[in-house]
């Protein structure tokens, strides 16, 4: 009778433990959520993006900037993605405390977080020192000091919204954009349009992330109003359509405008035209669960040697008179002594590659990449974690001009090579492909 107890008892731990298993195996390994924030500023903001301008402040808004965030949990780990309605990505300063709060309040270790490149969009490098900005902008300051808040926020609330979800991606070559740099009879340009949509298991969209390469430039540059320019009437359409939130990542666009169809130059125009199609793409992706749900990713910081010596105080000078000099200083400070480059690469259910890169690539770095990568899909998040200006490609700056001259192309020739060429080792080491472990 004790033995049969013994072995019953033995049964039921079992038993229980088999149930606690099978539920631990049940939650779901692939998970997607999204939310936002407003992140238009108060008027009085210098604007970001023309140096003609100088430091001629906002009046105001013609249309809100918004933070748009995508949180991925698969497997073990979490991506946050955050599309903002800025000229940048976050300063190192600001991008520190984010990675802080969001790494202790939801364990989330990798994020992207992209500026749209709108020139209508506030500055975000002053700081709070006299002569940096302290004192004659001081809402410039304040509303630098709230922005990773804000954008902390949106991401602990996409992850709060996390629900089981499936994926699918769909791209497509569409002639909207043309380059704006070379001389050269043979122009270079990346016309590709990419799409992930995430449904829930019912297949309802719960976001759509759009990446494609063109300068938001469409905006009057008389006007001093702040505006998300055409990346905000693109969301606009899609989110009407789709009944979804959309998330727009620029990608490589140093040499990248735009080329609207006959007819439109609006940014309002433009947006919608290229809406168009991402709706149509979006509505043919089909969404299916991973089968192989993970995160992986890795960080290099690179420091190149400067092609113009910002720390002479004759040059500083120059780039005080050509922007002004609160915003020059700051970026003298940060880039004195050469330039610092943050390259996030992070591969998703093991075929999905994500290269974030800071800054204004020029297109062949991201089309060569997509050749290069032998995965499902790549794709080039551009103006992410930090703006280090231009980086145009070896031959781009052999030929000279806007973009690729030292003005405003800072790094040493062929840092842009040397990131993509990291970006691909990151792609296949995390793979699996050179030996080591894979994700």
């Amino acid at each position: 009778m004790k033995a049969k107890l013994i072995v019953m008892t033995w049964a039921c731990i079992v038993a229980i433990l088999s149930s606690v298993g099978a539920a631990a195996d049940e939650q779901p390994a692939f998970q997607v959520g999204s939310a936002e924030r407003d992140i238009t500023p108060p008027p009085g903001l210098p604007m970001w993006g023309y140096g003609a301008r100088h430091d001629a402040r906002a009046e105001g808004a013609l249309d809100p900037l918004r933070a748009k965030a995508i949180v991925i949990a698969a497997g073990k780990d979490k991506l946050a993605i955050v599309g903002l309605d800025l000229g940048r990505g976050p300063t190192a300063a600001m991008m520190a405390t984010i990675r802080q709060e969001i790494g202790s309040k939801v364990g989330i270790h990798h994020v992207l977080i992209s500026g749209s490149h709108t020139h209508h969009g506030p500055v975000i490098e002053l700081t709070d020192q006299p002569g940096f900005g302290k004192g004659t902008f001081d809402v410039a300051v304040a509303y630098s000091r709230s922005l990773p808040d804000r954008l902390v926020e949106a991401i602990v609330e996409a992850d709060r919204d996390l629900k089981p979800a499936k994926i699918g991606i769909a791209a497509r070559s569409v002639p909207l954009n043309r380059n704006r740099h070379t001389k050269r009879p043979d122009k270079p340009t990346d016309p590709t349009l990419a799409i992930m949509r995430f449904d829930d298991e019912g297949g309802q969209p719960i976001a759509i992330l759009v990446n494609f390469s063109a300068h938001p430039v469409l905006t009057d540059t008389k006007v001093l109003k702040y505006s998300a320019d055409y990346p905000g009437f693109l969301k606009n359409k899609v989110e009407s359509a789709l009944s979804t939130r959309c998330v727009f990542i620029q990608g490589a666009a140093g040499d990248m405008s735009v080329n609207p169809p006959d007819g439109i130059r609006s940014p309002q125009g433009y947006g919608e035209a290229l809406a168009d199609q991402v709706i149509e793409l979006a509505r043919t992706a089909a969404t299916e669960s991973p089968k192989h749900p993970s995160i992986a990713g890795k960080i290099d910081m690179f420091h190149f040697a400067s092609r113009v010596k910002l720390g002479n105080p004759f040059v500083a000078l120059q780039y005080e008179r050509a922007f002004f000099p609160e915003l020059v200083r700051n970026y003298v400070r940060e880039c004195s002594s050469g330039v610092d480059a943050e390259l996030n690469t992070v591969l998703l259910n093991g075929e999905i590659a994500l290269v974030g890169a800071p800054g204004e690539f020029f297109c062949n770095h991201a089309v060569r990449l997509r050749e290069r990568a032998y995965v499902k899909s790549t794709f080039f998040f551009g103006y992410c974690n930090g703006h280090a200006m231009y980086f145009p490609t070896i031959e781009a700056a052999s030929e000279g001009g806007y973009g690729a001259d030292p003005g405003v192309s800072l790094v040493e020739v062929g840092a842009g090579e040397k990131m993509m060429n990291q970006a691909l080792i990151n792609i296949y080491t995390l793979q699996g492909k050179f030996g080591g472990e894979s994700h």
